[in-house]
């Protein structure tokens, strides 16, 4: 059964530095872009950012412009999602997607796959 699998979560303080890795296990995937969603206590899934096949197109939601990059390593073997200057309100579980045909890409609901997630936790 295929699986997303997150890594690199953990405790960072408020400025610092996080490289969340997705994976992909258990067959093949060829989606049509894979990403990251975020998703706080009490909240709704947060678009966070989207990288297309061919890795040469990059989609992301306000809260991650600019601080925030999403790469490819082989994909979609491997998804990265850098994280600079990282405060409190980044604190959530953010887990990777991959799709086909999104009609909305800032809708969770919209990614086929979708994986468990891994928490980050920002201390200020």
């Amino acid at each position: 059964q295929v699986q997303l699998v997150e890594s690199g979560g953990g405790l960072v303080q408020a400025g610092g530095s996080l490289r969340l890795s997705c994976a992909v296990s258990g067959g093949n995937l060829n989606p049509l872009a894979m990403g990251w969603f975020r998703q706080a206590p009490g909240k709704e899934p947060e678009f966070v950012g989207l990288l297309n096949r061919k890795g040469d197109k990059t989609n992301y939601g306000d809260s991650a412009e600019g601080r925030f990059t999403i790469s490819g390593d082989g994909f979609p073997n491997t998804v990265y999602l850098q994280m600079d200057n990282l405060k409190s309100e980044d604190t959530a579980v953010y887990h990777c997607v991959a799709g086909w045909a999104m009609s909305d890409i800032s809708k969770y609901d919209q990614y086929f796959y979708r994986g468990q997630g891994t928490q980050v936790t920002v201390s200020s």
